[in-house]
């Protein structure tokens, strides 16, 4: 299934929010490890490895990483020192109750185009914590203003060489992003730029564009001083504000058209032909095409697809994997002995990308049958197209009627981070009774697409 992103992640916290002790309390001892072997258990408090100091999962993973490293930790307020037996990179066998080993970081900005400021009200209430921990982009690639790091936090992100840092600019105009992000900070913390790039620490960036904003010559100006940094500047995606229905009281925004999304593209490909020639660096995503009504670009404009987690190709990498898969012969050979008749629900945005995957296989099987339903986003807004943002209520009244055949194939995406609840709280297994039929997530993978069409 096909996912565009929007300039936010929906997950569960990760931690104890609003836990203020930091947590370093060892929760379990892996059976056979290096540290059981020492005598170390749960319960015991880690302090430091190797004469630093532990205070989050960052430091942890850093220093338990070299050999022999020497461990002081807290056991019945007494202070024990012990040297573990192992090798560079070999895993020291302790977990903790967190990721973090600390508590969650909130934003401090108020973003004009902020999605979560667009939710609607009575949903769970990790849905409405605004992430903006450095710590969670290096773990799980998540996006950081840079407003919410300290000079210590910098020189310990240089001195480790955590690389890339993904981070969220929107504009390098400091009056302007102090604006947009409704932070004081917000421009002063753009030095952090400079100062990564002077360390040789690599960047992917993002800018999430709105028609008047930063769009047009902010734009424009906006590329050509991120390219200034050199090469540290791996990648730049330009993403389209996404807009709910539930703006109440929130800055006015107006969402692209096929003209000013257009601009943008045009504005990208000369930045890159000036800039770069045949190697990009600046992408727009894929909702700008489909935006501006052109065609989708193929596997070179992307390269080694940097920004697949921004929407940025994510159109085309699907396509390319699933007809790769289409004519490898472990499935062109593949004989569906029977009828088999399934449906598959997709966000707007993707329709007509899974229509033409699924036109490619029903020729191939004749005896095949794929019904394909575009859910209309009823519960954000219409003017939420992206599959991943599709809520189980939506599915349940749009199709809780049809005739589905034997199974319906959802994109994995439209439930929440390792789990089986969507976005309005309704669960996977609620939806497939309600509909009488299982319900499969397929992931964000063409093979996969195609391995769940055939069933295999």
């Amino acid at each position: 299934m096909l996912h565009f992103s929007l300039p936010f992640d929906f997950y569960e916290p990760i931690g104890r929010i609003g836990v203020t002790e930091m947590a370093v309390d060892i929760f379990r001892v892996i059976k056979g490890s290096s540290s059981e072997k020492k005598g170390l258990r749960a319960g015991d408090t880690l302090i430091s490895i190797n004469g630093h100091e532990i205070n989050d999962v960052l430091d942890f993973s850093f220093y338990a990483a070299e050999k022999n490293p020497i461990l002081v930790y807290r056991r019945d307020g007494k202070i024990k020192k012990v040297k573990i037996r192992k090798a560079e990179d070999e895993d020291l066998g302790l977990e903790f109750e967190t990721y973090l080993m600390d508590r969650h970081r909130h934003c401090k900005n108020k973003c004009v185009f902020c999605f979560i400021d667009q939710l609607p009200k009575g949903m769970r209430k990790s849905l409405y914590f605004k992430d903006d921990d450095s710590r969670l982009s290096f773990l799980f690639g998540n996006y950081i203003t840079l407003t919410n790091i300290t000079q210590s936090e910098a020189d310990r992100i240089i001195k480790m060489r955590i690389s890339p840092v993904n981070v969220s600019v929107h504009t390098m105009n400091p009056q302007l992003r102090v604006r947009m992000m409704g932070n004081p900070a917000a421009g002063e913390s753009l030095r952090y730029l400079k100062l990564f790039a002077d360390a040789g620490i690599e960047m992917n960036t993002q800018l999430v564009v709105c028609p008047g904003l930063n769009d047009g010559d902010e734009l424009e100006y906006s590329l050509n001083e991120l390219k200034k940094l050199g090469d540290s500047v791996k990648s730049i995606a330009v993403v389209p504000v996404g807009l709910s229905d539930h703006r109440q009281g929130l800055y006015e925004l107006k969402a692209f058209d096929t003209i000013s999304a257009g601009k943008v593209i045009d504005t990208i490909d000369a930045f890159n032909k000036e800039w770069t020639g045949e190697e990009k660096v600046a992408f727009a995503a894929d909702e700008f095409f489909l935006l501006a009504e052109r065609e989708m670009p193929g596997p070179e404009y992307y390269g080694d697809y940097p920004q697949l987690e921004n929407g940025v190709g994510l159109w085309t990498s699907f396509r390319e994997e699933f007809l790769r898969a289409l004519s490898d012969e472990e499935y062109s050979s593949y004989v569906l002995e029977n009828v088999r008749e399934i449906s598959i629900v997709t966000g707007l945005a993707a329709g007509d990308l899974i229509a033409e995957l699924v036109d490619e296989t029903v020729k191939k099987w004749h005896n095949l049958r794929v019904n394909i339903f575009r859910i209309k986003n009823i519960f954000f807004g219409l003017g939420v197209n992206v599959s991943g943002l599709i809520t189980g209520q939506d599915i349940l009244k749009q199709i809780g009627e049809k005739d589905l055949g034997c199974e319906l194939l959802i994109p994995a995406t439209t439930l929440r981070h390792a789990s089986d609840v969507f976005l309005d709280d309704l669960k996977l297994e609620d939806l497939s009774q309600k509909l009488g039929l299982p319900v499969i997530p397929v992931e964000i993978d063409g093979e996969a697409f195609l391995k769940a069409i055939l069933g295999l």
